[in-house]
């Protein structure tokens, strides 16, 4: 008789990004934990008990380096220390050992695209001279005309206006110009410099030797420029959405990703290897997934899923090609509905929606329906958690938060409005700090009775939308929240994997199968629908008529 075969050993479990939730901290707006009216990491480590209790598997931190803050942060000086505003270098520390105590990763924010003016760097290139070999670090170029008085090229900043500054050098004289696709505070980096990036995967270790867990990777699309930095002609305008088949100039280059091969290779050094998320604009889903090969990034953040109005057949076709072109390198799909650059959900499904992309409010001119707005997020909501792969939440997305449209002009801080000529006022509404508790404002975003005025003010709306106002209410947003949470990491259906379109589905009807027995239903709709055959309705984001399920609703199912 033949010996019996040895069992075969169990299968490793996926990697936990495949499928994290992870849950985005804007720290000046988070929570402040000294009574500045700032956010900071006293006030973050306080809540993580949020967190915890919400679900999430991870938190992701926007910049907290010193920074001169001309746009929010992502104006770096120093990439290794953290700006006095926010805490300091042991207070990230104890932060960090707290999340991973609550059961939370912590991913960080790195800015590579661009540093700030007040970087060392760049301060050292101005002040030594034409001659100072610190200039190849940063895009320097002589200026058009007889002159040199004419930017080099044509270039756009993101935030409105030439992409060029011009300097004056130590003696006085006229001096080159140096490009900037963001603020003139933010002078690009000349990525082409073996410093540059030999500087990069130094700060990468230095984070990821005090056990952060992954970054998040800001404008990863835009690292590289094209030799001899052509004019953009007819690809002006193409400021976020990247190159579509056409040869950009300064978005989304063939030549970034051996750079993140480079970066892979840093972070699989580690015994529980540190991740990647990228934040690329690209023209395609095809083009995203090159960002997430197998030996390049982990996951990038899924903009055309953001960007997809509230229509069952727009949603239906961008979820397939992200699955598809993702599956495609075996890569995760993530999902996101709101971050610090948009306007949130709820402002933007409580208008009537367009056929195309949906990004910025100056996009629609109707009002916000919010309790519409309201009833759509709750659905959308079970709707992103019960696709393949990972989600991103943006905090206050939990509480139901919408977008302040109201702001008083003179306490816009974002350079956008400013460098729009006060026409764009920019993502300052997404912005507001988070309230936790009280009847009015700050409503518990700073401690104590005197507690400090926030850095932007709160809507007196958002009293019923706090923390302590929503918590144990089944009808909040909150509950609903954690309920889905809670059942996504339960279920075993949920997570990573594919999905099966039920054919039964269509018109403004979204219904997807998933193995073992998990069926999700949404109906974008104005009508009631029948609900399919089921065992028992396992969440739900708003009332059901009997056997029916009403209109900008969603349902999980046991099938």
């Amino acid at each position: 008789m033949a010996p019996a075969r040895p069992p075969a050993p169990p299968a490793a479990p996926a990697p936990w990004w495949r499928d994290a939730v992870i849950y985005q901290v804007y720290l000046r707006s988070f929570a402040d934990g000294n009574g500045d009216g700032i956010g900071d990491i006293s006030g973050l480590r306080q809540r993580l008990p949020h967190l915890a209790a919400l679900g999430v598997d991870a938190l992701w931190i926007t910049p907290w380096y010193p920074s001169p803050m001309a746009d929010g942060g992502y104006d770096v000086a120093d990439y290794r220390d953290i700006d006095p505003v926010f805490g300091t270098l042991d207070a990230a520390q104890s932060l960090l050992e707290e999340a991973h105590g609550h059961g939370l990763r912590l991913l960080i924010d790195i800015v590579p695209n661009h540093t700030s003016s007040e970087h060392a760097w760049f301060r050292r290139a101005l002040s030594e001279g034409p001659s100072s070999p610190v200039r190849d670090r940063y895009v320097f170029r002589p200026g058009r005309g007889p002159g040199g008085e004419l930017p080099p090229n044509d270039w756009r900043s993101v935030f409105g206006g030439p992409a060029w500054t011009r300097i004056t050098e130590p003696d006085g004289s006229p001096g080159p110009w140096y490009l900037h696709l963001f603020a003139p505070e933010q002078p690009d980096l000349n990525w082409d410099d073996p410093e540059v990036r030999a500087e990069f995967e130094s700060v990468l270790r230095f984070w990821f030797d005090r056990g952060v867990d992954g970054v998040r990777i800001d404008v990863a699309h835009g690292l590289v420029k094209a030799p001899g930095l052509p004019d953009l002609g007819s690809l002006d305008g193409k400021l976020l959405d990247g190159a579509t088949g056409d040869d950009h100039p300064h978005w989304d280059r063939e030549e970034v990703h051996e750079i993140f091969q480079g970066w892979r290779s840093v972070a699989d050094t580690y015994d529980d290897p540190r991740v990647f998320v990228a934040e690329a604009w690209a023209g395609a889903p095809e083009r995203l997934a090159r960002y997430v090969r197998p030996d390049e990034l982990h996951t990038a953040f899924n903009f055309d899923y953001l960007m997809t109005p509230w229509r069952a057949d727009v949603l239906r076709r961008v979820i397939d090609d992200s699955l598809g072109a993702l599956g495609a390198v075996g890569a995760p799909a993530t999902w996101v509905l709101s971050n610090h650059d948009v306007a949130r959900h709820v402002s933007r499904y409580g208008r009537p929606q367009p056929e195309g992309r949906l990004r910025s409010l100056s996009d629609l001119n109707e009002p916000a329906d919010l309790a519409l707005g309201t009833r759509r997020a709750r659905a959308a909501c079970l709707l992103t958690l019960a696709l393949p792969g990972g989600a991103y939440l943006y905090q206050g997305e939990e509480l139901g938060l919408w977008e302040v449209e109201d702001l008083p002009e003179e306490l816009l801080q974002d350079p956008t409005w400013h460098r729009s000529g006060h026409t764009d006022r920019g993502r300052d509404g997404c912005r507001v700090p988070m309230p936790w508790s009280g009847d009015a404002p700050p409503f518990g975003f700073s401690p104590g009775d005197g507690q400090g005025e926030p850095w932007l003010p709160q809507p007196e709306a958002w009293k019923s939308l706090t923390v302590a106002a929503e918590e144990g209410d089944p009808s909040s947003m909150l509950e609903l929240y954690r309920a889905a949470l809670r059942l996504r990491r339960d279920h075993p259906a949920l997570g990573d994997g594919t999905l099966a379109w039920d054919g039964t589905a269509g018109g403004g009807l979204l219904s997807f199968s998933r193995s073992p027995g998990f069926r999700c239903v949404v109906n974008l709709s104005d009508g009631a629908v029948e609900l399919p055959a089921h065992r028992r309705v396992l969440l739900a984001s708003g009332p059901l008529e009997r056997y029916r399920l009403p209109g900008d609703t969603a349902v999980w199912l046991e099938v």
